[in-house]
């Protein structure tokens, strides 16, 4: 009798595995985009499970107390664990061409290279030397106000959020909001339904959207639905240091 051994395959190889022509084309039409499954869900039990060691965090944010809505999150130290690390390092690249071709076309500087270390080392010389990597927790009630994670003057334009837990099952509610503000127009929302181990790519600051006098920036700023009940667990992404 022959048996067929089953391979699990890596976030990192699960990233590059993923149609990214497809997702650049989702991204320049709704400035967002949902990623297929990056982390299975054993994975994801295992991300989520990471909050309650607070060795591995350099801070914890209690956004009801800073008026950023309700719920919690925490930053990790430089020291990330192999999953995040993995999943950050492999989506670098990726982003990174749909960064350079947005700056193109807004006329802008690309000042991010080709290597993540590289690019976190600028950070690091022009003082953005904290990690910016969280995990968020959402219970019943709890939301997060419509923002922008810029923390200096170097911004990467994109970055990812992982579902760790299944809406409908886990949580209800807790959808992820974008809202962005069109030219000499009424602004634009979009929500999306955040999927187990999958990732959603969305605009840090701005986009570049098509105007009658070329290409303009829309400005953009993202949050979370309110949590109808149960418990929302998700990873964020952002590929640039925190002041």
């Amino acid at each position: 009798m022959t048996t067929t051994m089953r391979t699990t395959r890596t976030p990192g190889a699960a990233v590059d595995a993923a149609d990214w022509t497809a997702l650049a084309t989702e991204l320049d039409a709704h400035g967002c985009a949902l990623t297929p499954r990056l982390v299975d869900p054993a994975g994801c039990r295992r991300i989520a499970e990471l909050y309650d060691d607070p060795a591995l965090f350099r801070s914890t944010v209690d956004m009801a107390r800073h008026r950023f809505g309700s719920g919690r999150y925490r930053y990790f130290t430089h020291d990330l664990p192999d999953p995040v690390a993995e999943l950050r390092s492999a989506l670098y690249p990726h982003l990174l061409a749909v960064a350079r071709d947005w700056a193109d076309r807004l006329g802008r500087p690309a000042p991010w290279p080709d290597s993540l270390e590289e690019w976190l080392d600028r950070c690091h010389a022009a003082g953005q030397t904290k990690s910016s990597q969280i995990l968020l927790r959402y219970e019943e009630g709890d939301w997060n106000a419509l923002h922008r994670d810029l923390f200096g003057d170097l911004v990467f334009p994109l970055q990812v959020v992982i579902g760790l837990d299944e809406q409908g099952t886990d949580y209800t509610g807790g959808e992820f909001l974008l809202v962005e503000q069109r030219p000499r127009a009424q602004s634009r929302g979009t929500s999306t339904v955040l999927k187990q181990g999958h990732g959603l790519v969305f605009t840090t600051r701005d986009r570049p959207v098509r105007s009658a006098r070329g290409w303009s920036a829309g400005p953009v700023r993202h949050g979370v639905s309110t949590v109808r009940s149960g418990l929302r667990r998700s990873l964020g992404l952002v590929f640039h240091d925190a002041a």
